[in-house]
């Protein structure tokens, strides 16, 4: 058993949260308390109704998710609001958010984590909100369009995309898990050719045509699976609980 004071002590040290700004609703950090003791740790992408009956079903009293409960505001507390929370108080479950601290975190962060799976050397970071920086920008060092394609492929089968609007050897390559809107317009000023992502806008195709980019969209919540895992694993081995990861069955 841990205490779930120094738990989250230990999450918000990690990810270095002290004075980050995030997006209006994030709420960084313990978003719904429990009564202080943590005997196993689920983790999710999401903090959704479904979610958090799996965790209460696995015997979970800490749930960490990279996306919170706290979006939009949560009054009036009726319907599925009220719902969520009673399960959460007749748990005893503990809900810890972690939004742009796991993007920007250099180590156990989506796109660090992403890059690593691949086989790429990140030279740099770019793309910032606040800033802090969150895109890793990548080596290609030799490598073709087919065999990112392939690597791809095996790493997120039911969900990867192809946009094929560039060169086949490539360059640089930009890694922003989640939503990529943002980074179409910041791609030559990174250097890069080729984009993985989450996810895209309709109209991301026909610039990847006019601007000559290969595009790869992955999925937004297979893509930030990598982080929040990580995460957990961290957790559970250094206070010693059992940690579980409850997938759901999203393509987006």
């Amino acid at each position: 058993m841990a205490k779930l004071t120094d738990i989250i002590a230990y999450c918000e040290e990690r990810l270095e949260m002290r004075g980050f700004v995030d997006f209006p609703g994030a709420n960084n950090g313990l978003q719904f308390a429990n009564d202080g003791n943590v005997k196993k740790i689920a983790c999710a992408v999401d903090a959704s109704s479904g979610v958090i009956d799996a965790a209460v079903q696995a015997g979970a009293d800490l749930l960490l998710v990279h996306h919170g409960m706290f979006w939009t505001p949560q009054i009036p507390v009726t319907g599925t609001i009220y719902k969520k929370f009673k399960t959460l108080i007749d748990a005893n479950l503990a809900v810890f958010s972690c939004h742009l601290p796991l993007d920007c975190h250099r180590e156990i962060g989506h796109n660090a984590l992403l890059a690593k799976a691949l086989g790429l050397k990140i030279l740099s970071w770019g793309l910032s909100y606040e800033g802090r920086t969150f895109a890793a920008v990548c080596d290609a060092d030799g490598m073709d369009r087919e065999l990112l394609k392939s690597r791809l492929k095996t790493l997120f089968p039911q969900t990867f995309k192809s946009i094929d609007c560039g060169n086949e050897k490539l360059s640089r390559i930009a890694i922003l898990c989640g939503s990529g809107n943002t980074a179409l317009t910041a791609m030559h000023e990174l250097g890069c050719d080729t984009l993985v992502t989450g996810e895209v806008k309709h109209a991301v195709f026909a610039e990847a045509q006019e601007q000559g980019f290969n595009i790869y969209p992955c999925g937004h919540y297979a893509t930030e699976t990598l982080g929040i895992r990580a995460l957990a694993e961290e957790v559970a081995k250094t206070f010693e609980i059992p940690q579980i990861f409850i997938p759901e069955d999203c393509v987006l």
